[in-house]
């Protein structure tokens, strides 16, 4: 248990960071799925510079590392061009 003032706040604000982290990662995921399990050209590439953005935001906040980024991202491009 927290002895101090400040390490009590650190663990409420650290809490919200990993709930928030966890909604955005796991919605990330679902978009990731939904692109790949399209069969439409248009729509996928449609959804695919919404998705690239939300893998970066990802990237950028630590959530997933910037090399992780980078292959999900060269992964999905060259799924939605093979359609």
């Amino acid at each position: 248990m927290a002895n101090h003032k400040s390490s009590e706040k650190r663990i409420r604000s650290t809490d919200a960071k990993n709930e928030r982290n966890k909604y955005q990662h796991k919605s990330t995921r679902t978009a990731l799925k939904k692109l790949k399990l399209e069969k439409d050209k248009a729509k996928a590439q449609e959804l695919l510079p919404k998705v690239v953005s939300m893998v970066d935001k990802l990237a950028k906040k630590n959530i997933i590392h910037k090399n992780k980024a980078a292959n999900i991202k060269s992964k999905l491009t060259t799924h939605v061009a093979a359609l």
